[in-house]
């Protein structure tokens, strides 16, 4: 049964006017960077919660979620008008198997997402194990517009640290946008643009990770499945690793 620690808003950061990062001081506790928590709020006499996967790195005191505000949704409204100093509840203990712990060995690890699907990955990215694990590593990261890159600066930090091995591809649906590429990630993927454009190959040393929209998932899935990357599971390991984000 979950337990619920209380939070504080430390900061309400709008990337634009729909999406935001809220960032909330609890007590510390462990999590697995790729694991979720729930925040919940009270609301007509009882609490509403929903599902966030925690964007900072597990050693960082400050809890960090990528909210998109869904206008006709209950939650994420009441998340977009907190405030700092406000109280937020924290679920515990953090969820989830989306973790590079488990993912196969590979020379090649390609991070792949929609929208607020990044967040996991930027947990990962800030810590030691996917720099020590894989040769080189792909964060693709598909918005409808520029404004929902979220995060660029310290994307574009860990690109400059760590030059050759990490590569950033934006992928921007509805306009054009300078170093993007535009289109769905599965046409990307069958068509060969964005192996090109990370200047890699998808192969049985790949591993790759999906996060976020189900339709781009499902396809991007059958996309690799073609090129014989198979789903992994943990009794029949593969190369396709997944987590649906609604």
């Amino acid at each position: 049964m979950a337990q619920w620690l209380t939070g504080e808003v430390i900061e309400n950061y709008a990337w634009n006017q729909e999406l935001f990062s809220l960032r909330v001081r609890t007590q510390p506790f462990e999590f697995i960077a790729g694991q979720f928590v729930r925040l919940g709020l009270p609301h007509e006499g009882g609490r509403v919660q929903r599902a966030y996967s925690l964007v900072n790195g597990p050693d960082e005191h400050v809890l960090d979620f990528l909210v998109n505000r869904v206008h006709d949704g209950l939650f994420s409204p009441l998340l977009h008008d907190l405030r700092a100093g406000q109280a937020i509840e924290v679920s515990q203990p953090p969820s989830g198997f989306f973790t590079l712990n488990e993912v196969p060995d590979g020379d090649s690890l390609w991070l792949i997402s929609t929208g607020t699907g990044i967040g996991p990955y930027l947990s990962m990215l800030s810590t030691d194990i996917p720099w020590q694990r894989f040769k080189r590593i792909h964060l693709v990261h598909a918005v409808r517009y520029s404004a929902d890159l979220a995060y660029n600066e310290k994307i574009l930090q860990w690109v400059a640290e760590h030059p050759g091995q990490l590569t950033y591809q934006p992928v921007v649906s509805r306009e054009d946008h300078a170093g993007a590429l535009r289109g769905r990630i599965p046409a990307l993927i069958q068509q060969g643009d964005l192996q090109r454009a990370v200047g890699d190959i998808l192969d049985e040393r790949a591993q790759v990770m999906l996060c976020g929209n189900p339709d781009m998932i499902r396809d991007a899935k059958t996309v690799l499945a073609d090129r014989g990357l198979a789903k992994n599971l943990r009794r029949k390991p593969g190369n396709v690793t997944m987590e649906h984000y609604w």
